[in-house]
C-alpha cells in the first residue's frame, strides 16, 4: 500500500492520504461486504472524510485521525497478507488498539501482530487473542509457570487457557492436561442436587467439557479420558496430590476459599504449568466466606514466575452488548460503595 500524507491548502490541523490497496486483495476483503467494514472506519473517525475509487482509498480531515486511518490500512494489508478475512470486529478492536496506542496506553504489539497469533487449529477454525490483553495472557502462558486470569465474563480466560492446554498437549510439553472448578455456584449445594456424585457434579463441568469438544475431535475425548490424558474433576479431587507434568487449569477460582486456593497452588510439581482463571465480581460462596481469588492476589504479589494477567470489559468477546453489561454493572456496584461509605454502613 502507498501513503501520501498532505496538508489540503495548508489548513493547519488537517492532512490528506492516499492509499492504493494491491490487486492481490479484492476491494470486497478491505471494504466489507455491502461496505460494511468502511462504516465501521468513518463511524470511528468522524472528523476525516474517506473517499474509494476503484482500488485508491484517501482520506482528508482532521491530522490525527488521518495518521490514524493511514496506520489502520496498514494493519489490514498485514492480516489480509496471511489469509485470514478482515471482519467488523476485528476492525473495530484494531481500531480501538491504535487509538489507546495514541493516547499512550498502548504497547510495542500491533493489531496485526494480536490478530494473526494463533495458537490451536481444530476442525476448520482457529483459536487466536482478539485484544491486546488477551494477547499479554497468552504470552504469559507461555513465559510463567503460574498465571492467573482475573477478569469479567466473556473475556477468555478459561477458553484460551484450555486452547494453550491443548497446544501443549499436542507439542508434547505436558503428558496430560488436568481441568478443574469449586463445586459452588448459585448458592446450590450437592446434597441438594438428585442423582449420583458424578451427575451432581457434572452441571458444574459442564462448561469445560464445552470448550474441550471446540478443540479437539470429540470421538477422541472419552479415549483421552478413560487414559487420564484429560482428566475433568471437582477442586476437592485434588487434594493430597502432586500434579508433575501436566497442564492445570482452575476455573471460576473465585469460588474458593483461602485454603482451598493454598492447596491448590501446593499441588504444582516438576513440568508443570498452572492457569487459574475467575471474576472476583462474581463470588457464589457463602455469607462471610473469603474468597482465595481476592486474597491470593494480595499474598502473591510480587513472587517470581507467577503472573497476574487482568483482562477487562474491553476484552469481551461476546455480544457487544455483554461489555456495556458488565461496565453498568461496574458502575452500578462503585455507586453503591460509594453511598454506604457516606452513610457509614
Amino acid at each position: 500500500m502507498t501513503q501520501t500524507p498532505t496538508a489540503p491548502n495548508g489548513t493547519p490541523g488537517e492532512a490528506r492520504a492516499h492509499f492504493a490497496v494491491p490487486a492481490k486483495h479484492p476491494m470486497v476483503t478491505v471494504l466489507g461486504s455491502g461496505d460494511s467494514l468502511l462504516r465501521v472506519i468513518e463511524q470511528a473517525f468522524p472528523r476525516a472524510d474517506i473517499h474509494v475509487r476503484g482500488n485508491q482509498v484517501s482520506a482528508v480531515g482532521d491530522a490525527v485521525e488521518v495518521a490514524l486511518i493511514q496506520r489502520l490500512f496498514d494493519e489490514m494489508m498485514l492480516v489480509l497478507r496471511t489469509g485470514q478475512p478482515m471482519t467488523e470486529d476485528a476492525v473495530e478492536r484494531s481500531i480501538a488498539m491504535l487509538k489507546a496506542s495514541e493516547n499512550g496506553e498502548g504497547a510495542d504489539e500491533t493489531p496485526a501482530e494480536v490478530l494473526t497469533q494463533n495458537i490451536l487449529s481444530s476442525r476448520g477454525r482457529t483459536i487466536r487473542p482478539k485484544t491486546l490483553n488477551q494477547k499479554r495472557y497468552v504470552d504469559a502462558i507461555d513465559k510463567h509457570t503460574i498465571v492467573f486470569g482475573i477478569g469479567p465474563a466473556g473475556t477468555g480466560k478459561t477458553y484460551l487457557a484450555m486452547a494453550k492446554a491443548v497446544q501443549a498437549l499436542q507439542s508434547k510439553q505436558v503428558t496430560r492436561i488436568i481441568l478443574t472448578r469449586p463445586a459452588v455456584e448459585a448458592g446450590e449445594r450437592l446434597g441438594f442436587l438428585p442423582g449420583t456424585l458424578y451427575e451432581k457434579i457434572d452441571p458444574y463441568l459442564r462448561p469445560l467439557y464445552d470448550a474441550l469438544h471446540d478443540m479437539l475431535d470429540p470421538d477422541s475425548i472419552p479415549k483421552l479420558m478413560a487414559s487420564g490424558t484429560i482428566e475433568v474433576a471437582p477442586l476437592a479431587y485434588m487434594r493430597g496430590r502432586t500434579l508433575n507434568d501436566a497442564f492445570i487449569i482452575l476455573d471460576e477460582a473465585q469460588n474458593t476459599n483461602p485454603e482451598q486456593m493454598k492447596m491448590f497452588l501446593t499441588r504444582l510439581g516438576f513440568d508443570s504449568k498452572i492457569v487459574i482463571t475467575g471474576d472476583v465480581t462474581q463470588i457464589d460462596l457463602p455469607n462471610g466466606t473469603k474468597s482465595g481469588l481476592r486474597q491470593v492476589q494480595d499474598i502473591l504479589d510480587g513472587v517470581d514466575d507467577v503472573h497476574f494477567s487482568r483482562l477487562t470489559s474491553h476484552d469481551v468477546v461476546r455480544h457487544k452488548l455483554v461489555g456495556r453489561i458488565v461496565d453498568a454493572y461496574e458502575k452500578y456496584d462503585s455507586a453503591n460503595e460509594q453511598r454506604t461509605g457516606r452513610n457509614g454502613k
